[in-house]
């Protein structure tokens, strides 16, 4: 007996919360959305097109912020030179990379932070033939640069740091869109 009266009790406090919850729906409150203000400067905050890039060339602070703001077609010139200065003190001894890329043309190409995409190319960052003609989810990202950073002109130069041994996603990309897998 007991068991039922609490469960009655039970059902009448959830049903009148909901009631109680209910409103006429009046749209007496406004749309957040409709009320956004998008007026004023908006300010770049991160480029990141390839990534780890800004984050090992580019420091912290000032820089990093004045880079996050400047429009690619300006990066190569501004910052050429220092992806260059870090790129040799990450490297002292680099030469040419696996593609043939001597420190002034992978700075250059690496400085201008964009991500390339062909149209009439296989789409991947980098798999040995076609060089960021895109970027598919699968590709690793991270391996390509350390191998370009770190891998001399065969690739084989320094092997501990040329990957990060990250070698799949945790999860399936799936084969419809969006790709991703879902959030665990």
């Amino acid at each position: 007996m007991k068991s039922n009266k609490f469960k009655t009790i039970a059902l009448a406090t959830i049903s009148a919360l909901a009631v109680a919850s209910c409103d006429s729906n009046d749209n007496s409150t406004p749309d957040p959305i409709a009320s956004i203000d998008f007026s004023g400067t908006f300010v770049q905050q991160d480029q990141m097109a390839r990534p780890a890039i800004n984050t090992v060339f580019i420091a912290a602070g000032a820089p990093k912020d004045a880079f996050n703001a400047t429009i690619p077609s300006m990066m190569g010139a501004n910052y050429k030179s220092i992806f260059k200065s870090r790129l040799l003190a990450l490297n002292a001894g680099y030469t040419k990379n696996a593609l043939g890329q001597d420190a002034d043309m992978l700075t250059g190409l690496l400085s201008t932070d964009v991500l390339n995409v062909s149209k009439t190319a296989k789409t991947t960052f980098f798999d040995g033939t076609n060089v960021l003609t895109g970027r598919a989810l699968a590709d690793d990202v991270i391996d390509v640069e350390l191998l370009l950073i770190f891998g001399g002109p065969a690739g084989t130069s320094n092997p501990g740091l040329t990957s990060d041994h990250v070698d799949a996603n945790d999860k399936t990309f799936t084969a419809s869109f969006p790709y991703l897998a879902t959030a665990w």
